[in-house]
C-alpha cells in the first residue's frame, strides 16, 4: 500500500501552518482542559465539545485528534495556504461519506512535545477515535513504546544517527535536532513514506532507506543507533509489520542486539527496545548476554517489566482490535499461547538494551528497573557509561569518595512490643534519575556518612573497622562503593 507522492511536498508546506496554530500537546491540553484525558480513552464527543470554534487550533483538534468531520470552509481557513483539495489529493484528508460539505482525516497527524519544542508526525489512523480494521502494513504513530525510547535516548550533540525500523519517523525526526546527519530505515515502503512525510512536516533532513533489518546500511557505522523494532514475542509469522518480525519468539530482539555492535562507530552508543523470553531453566540475564560479542561492547540491560503470557497475548490482540474471548481473537489467542507453552516460556521481559563501543573485553550489566521514576532515562545513559569506564582503571582504595547531594537515607523500624522499635532495614535512595535504591546495613550507612571527598576509601575502612570493632570490611566496602558509583550515588576524587 503506497502513499500518494503528493504527501511529502504537502507536508513541507503544512509544517509552518501547524507551528503558527501552536498545535502542540501542551497547548491542546490547555485548550481542552478536563476533556484532554478523553483523547487517550477514545471519546471524541467531549473533545469536539471543548474545541468548538473556528480558530485554527480548534479546527485542527477536531479534525486530527477527534477524527471528526469538519466543514470544508473551516478546514480551508485553518490549513491555508494549503487547500482542502490539495490535502484530499495527497491522501491526508478524505470527503465525509455522510456529508460532501465536510472532510475528515484519512491519516493520523499528531503533535508531540519534545524538550526542544513540538514536532508532528503523520501515520495511519490508530482506530481509537474512529474504529476501523488495521491492515497488514499499518504504520503506528507515536505510541507508548516510541515515547519510552524517546525518553531513554541520549540527546547530546552527536554526528551520525541511525533509526532502525523507523516507522513514521519519530526517532529520526527527534534526533535531527541534535545530530549532524540522520538515516532512517524500514522494511515497509509505507512506513518509509510516512517517515519522509514526517521529516517534511518538521522541516528536517532525514535519509530514508528501505530494506530488511541492517541491509540498507551494510558496512556503515553510526555514532548513535536507535531501534524500536517489531519486538513482539510470537509465532514467527507476520500479521502486522509494525509489531511482527516473522522471527520466532524473541528472535527480532536477538537479531538487533547481535547486529548493532558492528554498526557502532568508535565510542558509539546504541539505545534499543527489546523483549526476551523467561524460562525456568534459563536466567533472562544470561539469555540477553549471550546475544552480545565477547569483545568490544559495554552493555547496560534494564528490564522494565515482565508479563505473564496470557496477559501479554491478550494485550497485543486487543491492540489489533481483536477480542481474545471470542471468534478470531479466541482462535488466535489459543494458538499463540500454545506456541509459548510448547517453547516453555513462563514470562516475557521487556526493557532497554544500551550499548557502548569499547576497546577490550565486553562488559554486560543486567538490572531490574521496575519502579516508577520521572526523569528522562536518556540523561543517565552517557553518565552510566562514563562511570563504568572510570571503574575499569580506578584504584578504589586510593580514591576519595564523595556522596551526592541528592541522596536520602531511610531507616525502617517495626514495633517490638513494649520494648520500643527494632530496625529492620536501612535504605539509601538517589532522588534523581532512575531513583535507584540500595539496601545497606548500619556499617554501610556509616561508610556513606564519611564520603565527603576528604578521606580515601582505605582510610574510611580503617576508621569504620575501629568504630564498629569489626574486621574484614575492606572488600564489602569496595563492592558497595563501586555499586553506588555505578548508580550515581558516589563520585571519586
Amino acid at each position: 500500500m503506497h502513499l500518494s507522492p503528493a504527501l511529502v511536498p504537502l507536508c513541507r508546506r503544512l509544517g509552518p501552518v501547524l507551528a503558527a496554530a501552536d498545535f502542540a500537546e501542551s497547548t491542546v491540553a490547555h485548550r481542552l482542559g478536563a476533556a484532554y484525558g478523553c483523547l487517550s480513552r477514545g471519546e471524541p464527543g467531549p473533545v469536539e465539545a471543548a474545541a468548538p470554534g473556528d480558530a485554527p487550533l480548534d479546527v485542527l483538534i477536531r479534525l486530527f485528534l477527534a477524527a471528526a468531520p469538519v466543514s470544508r470552509p473551516q478546514v480551508d481557513d485553518a490549513l491555508a495556504p494549503v487547500t482542502v483539495d490539495e490535502a484530499v489529493a495527497s491522501g491526508l484528508l478524505e470527503p465525509d461519506p455522510d456529508d460532501p460539505t465536510r472532510v475528515r482525516a484519512a491519516l493520523s497527524l499528531r503533535p508531540l512535545d519534545l524538550p526542544d519544542g513540538p514536532q508532528w508526525f503523520v501515520s495511519d489512523l490508530d482506530g481509537l477515535m474512529r474504529p476501523h480494521p488495521q491492515h497488514r502494513e499499518h504504520v503506528l504513530g507515536v505510541g507508548h513504546a516510541s515515547q519510552s525510547l524517546l525518553r531513554a535516548t541520549p540527546r547530546e550533540r552527536t554526528g551520525t544517527v541511525l533509526d532502525l525500523g523507523t516507522g513514521c519517523g519519530v526517532h529520526a525526526c527527534a534526533a535531527a535536532r541534535f545530530a549532524g546527519a540522520v538515516t532512517a530505515t524500514d522494511v515497509s515502503e509505507r512506513a518509509a513514506g510516512f517517515a519522509a512525510a514526517s521529516a517534511a512536516l518538521n522541516g528536517v533532513d532525514v535519509e530514508v532507506l528501505t530494506g530488511d533489518w541492517f541491509a540498507p546500511v551494510a558496512g556503515r557505522t553510526f555514532d548513535l543507533l536507535l531501534a524500536n523494532p517489531p519486538f513482539v514475542v510470537g509465532e514467527g509469522r507476520v500479521d502486522h509489520t509494525y509489531r511482527d518480525s516473522g522471527l520466532d519468539l524473541d528472535g527480532a530482539s536477538e537479531l538487533v542486539v547481535r547486529g548493532a555492535p558492528s554498526h557502532l562507530a568508535d565510542g558509539g552508543t546504541a539505545a534499543l527496545l527489546a523483549s526476551w523470553v523467561h524460562r525456568d531453566d534459563e536466567a533472562w540475564q544470561a539469555r540477553v548476554a549471550s546475544w552480545l560479542p565477547p569483545e568490544g561492547v559495554a552493555a547496560w540491560v534494564l528490564q522494565r517489566d515482565v508479563a505473564d503470557p496470557a496477559l501479554y497475548v491478550g494485550t497485543w490482540l486487543r491492540d489489533e482490535g481483536l477480542d481474545p474471548r471470542v471468534g478470531e481473537g479466541r482462535a488466535k489467542s489459543d494458538r499463540w499461547l500454545a506456541h509459548l507453552s510448547d517453547a516453555a516460556v513462563t514470562g516475557i521481559g521487556f526493557g532497554f538494551v544500551f550499548l557502548r563501543s569499547i576497546d577490550g573485553p565486553s562488559e554486560v550489566v543486567c538490572e531490574e528497573l521496575s519502579h516508577p521514576f520521572d526523569d528522562p532515562l536518556g540523561d543517565e545513559v552517557p553518565e552510566h557509561f562514563a562511570r563504568t569506564t572510570l571503574l575499569r582503571d580506578l584504584d578504589l582504595d586510593a580514591a576519595r569518595p564523595l556522596l551526592g547531594d541528592d541522596i536520602a537515607l531511610e531507616r525502617v523500624s517495626v514495633r517490638n512490643g513494649d520494648e520500643g522499635w527494632d530496625e529492620v532495614a536501612v535504605r539509601a535512595t538517589r532522588m534523581s534519575g532512575p531513583r535507584w535504591t540500595h539496601e545497606i546495613d548500619d556499617a554501610g550507612a556509616r561508610l556513606l556518612a564519611g564520603c565527603r571527598g576528604e578521606l580515601t576509601t582505605e582510610d574510611l575502612v580503617i576508621l569504620l573497622e575501629a568504630a564498629t570493632g569489626a574486621d574484614g570490611l575492606a572488600e564489602p566496602a569496595r563492592r558497595l562503593l563501586a555499586d553506588l558509583h555505578r548508580h550515581g550515588f558516589v563520585t571519586f576524587l
